[in-house]
C-alpha cells in the first residue's frame, strides 16, 4: 500500500475511526460496537455565546471547531507521575479547526497559564460566576468542559465551538500502551530530578511506553521551564502517535486497534452530539481524505509575564492572536502562522535555522 494512503485520515485517530477496522474484522461485531459505545460518557450541553457561521454555498460541509481537552486527574496506575493528586483542571487545551472542504485541519494549543477574564458560564442550567485575571485552566475546575467552551467563545470571539472531547491521564497512558508505545526524537537529554523524577536520554528514536509518554508530555521543569515548551512537545508527540496508529504494523492488527479504541472511549467524555460511537464514526467518515501533510499544530500567539505564582510565569496574548482568530472564524488557511507550526507529517525536511533553534528550545527535533 502506498505510503500516502497510510498517512490519510489521521483525525480518525483522534476521534476513534480506527474502531471501524476493528469492528469489521471482529468476530463479535455487535458486542464490540455496543461495548465501545457504552464506554463514552456524555458531558453537559454547550451554552453558546456566539452564532455559527453559515455554510458557504460552494462548500460540501460546514467548517468544524472541536475543543480537545486533556484533564489532570491521576486516578490510574502509573498516572501519578509527579506525585500529586491532580486538580481536576484542563492540563491541555487544543482547538481543532477542520476546514469545510474536509481536506485540511489545524490544532491551536491554548496555554494553560494564560491569564483571562473568565465569563459567567451555564452548565446544566446553573450559572457559574466568572472571574477576572484567572488562569485559563481554572475554567475546567469550576465548570468542566462546557465552561471551558464558553471561555473559548468569550476570549476568542466570534469563534463558535461545535463540540468538545475530553480524555484523562489514564486514557492517554492506555492508548499509548495499546499500540505498543511510541518513538520520539529527543535532541538533548531531558532531566527533571525534582518534580517528575524522570530522565530521558537524547536519541533520534527514543521508545516510550504509556507511563514514560505521560511523563514526557507533562515535562515542564526542563529547558526554559515553561508551559509553552511543553505544548510543543505535546504537539510533536501527537504527531508521532498518529504515525504509529496508522502504520502498517498497527492497521494490520485488529486486536491493537480494538485495544486502542477501548482505551480512548473508556476515558472519553464528549458533548452530547458526539457522545456515541456512531456519531464519532460518522464524523470520521467526513474526515477520511484529510492527509497528515495538511494537518498543522500552532500555539496561540503569546508572551510571558515575568511574575507568576508558584514559580510559573503567567502568559498573555499577543495582538497577533486576533489574526489567528479571524482565520479560524473565516475558515481560511494558517498563512504566515504555518512557519511556526508543528506538522502532523513530522519535522520539516528542510528547516530554517530559526525553526531549528525554536525546536531545540522546546526539546524536540526540527
Amino acid at each position: 500500500m502506498p505510503e500516502k494512503r497510510h498517512r490519510r485520515g489521521v483525525l480518525r485517530v483522534i476521534i476513534v475511526a480506527e474502531l471501524v477496522v476493528a469492528l469489521v474484522t471482529a468476530a463479535t461485531v455487535v458486542f464490540a460496537y455496543n461495548h465501545l459505545d457504552s464506554n463514552i460518557a456524555e458531558g453537559p450541553g454547550i451554552h453558546h455565546r456566539n452564532a455559527k457561521q453559515p455554510q458557504a454555498a460552494d462548500q460540501p460541509h460546514e467548517p468544524l471547531n472541536i475543543l480537545l481537552m486533556g484533564t489532570d486527574t491521576r486516578d490510574c496506575a502509573g498516572c501519578k507521575v509527579d506525585g500529586e493528586a491532580g486538580g481536576g483542571v484542563s492540563d491541555t487545551t487544543i482547538l481543532l479547526h477542520v476546514a469545510a472542504d474536509r481536506k485540511s485541519a489545524y490544532g491551536i494549543s491554548i496555554p494553560r497559564d494564560l491569564l483571562v477574564d473568565r465569563p459567567d458560564c451555564v452548565v446544566d442550567g446553573k450559572t457559574i460566576p466568572g472571574a477576572s485575571d484567572v488562569l485559563w485552566n481554572a475554567a475546567f475546575g469550576v465548570g468542566g468542559p462546557a465552561c471551558t467552551v464558553e471561555q473559548v467563545e468569550s476570549v476568542f470571539a466570534p469563534i463558535y465551538v461545535d463540540d468538545y472531547l475530553t480524555i484523562d491521564f489514564g486514557g492517554f497512558k492506555d492508548m499509548v500502551d495499546a499500540i505498543g508505545g511510541v518513538n520520539v526524537c529527543i535532541p538533548e537529554p531531558l532531566d527533571d530530578p525534582t518534580y517528575l523524577h524522570v530522565h530521558f536520554d537524547r536519541g533520534e528514536s527514543v521508545h516510550l511506553d504509556g507511563t514514560d509518554a505521560l511523563a514526557y508530555v507533562r515535562l515542564r521543569h526542563v529547558l526554559a521551564g515553561t508551559d509553552i515548551g511543553r505544548m510543543k512537545r505535546q504537539q510533536s508527540f501527537i504527531a508521532a502517535m498518529a504515525h504509529k496508529v496508522i502504520s502498517a504494523d498497527t492497521l494490520a492488527r485488529p486486536d491493537k486497534l480494538y485495544r486502542f479504541a477501548g482505551a480512548l472511549t473508556s476515558s472519553l467524555q464528549a458533548s452530547p452530539d458526539l457522545a456515541s460511537a456512531g456519531a464519532l464514526v460518522r464524523l470520521a467518515g467526513e474526515l477520511k481524505d484529510v492527509d497528515l501533510t495538511h494537518i498543522k499544530f500552532v500555539t496561540m500567539p503569546n508572551f510571558l509575564y515575568l511574575e507568576g505564582t508558584a514559580g510559573y510565569p503567567h502568559v498573555g496574548l499577543l495582538p497577533a492572536h486576533k489574526k489567528l482568530v479571524e482565520l479560524v472564524n473565516d475558515d481560511r488557511p494558517l498563512g504566515s502562522f504555518v512557519r511556526d507550526s508543528v506538522s502532523a507529517d513530522g519535522p520539516d525536511k528542510n528547516p530554517t535555522q530559526k525553526q531549528k533553534d525554536a525546536a531545540a528550545a522546546a526539546g524536540i527535533c526540527a
